[in-house]
């Protein structure tokens, strides 16, 4: 198993302004839909998860680096890696690549707290660890 999941993805129109470059903001839901793959090549899915022990990752920090703009139509790949796990945090790590990965559009990583249903901090369930981790 790779340590980081590649998924590629398109800007659509919606997701432009008037221009044709990519809003800002998309960015941030091409992480979340990359982080999500990433689980899914793992082997679950958040909402496995959820259902099954009642615990929530929770946005705590979210950052972007812009280095090109992505513009409508363009195909692009979001690899998502993990960049560091402990007991209650998990931080993933974003790049958005051009076509073979010869150009990054943005970088960034999204830093997430793991809690009950009533938002409390709690440790990560060790099946969903195991995972996400490798068995690391």
């Amino acid at each position: 198993m790779t340590s980081h999941c590649d998924f590629p993805l398109r800007v659509r129109y919606a997701e432009t302004d008037q221009m044709g470059i990519a809003y800002y903001a998309n960015y941030f839901v091409w992480f979340e839909v990359g982080r999500a793959e990433f689980c899914r090549q793992r082997g679950f899915s958040y909402k496995q998860m959820e259902g099954e022990t009642e615990s929530f990752l929770v946005v705590a920090e979210a950052y972007c680096r812009y280095h090109a703009p992505l513009r409508y139509d363009s195909e692009f790949v979001v690899r998502t890696g993990l960049k560091q796990f402990r007991k209650r945090t998990v931080t993933f790590s974003y790049k958005l690549l051009g076509p073979g990965g010869q150009s990054t559009y943005a970088e960034g990583h999204t830093v997430h707290v793991v809690t009950d249903r009533s938002g409390r901090p709690k440790t990560f369930p060790e099946k969903y660890r195991k995972l996400l981790t490798n068995g690391q």
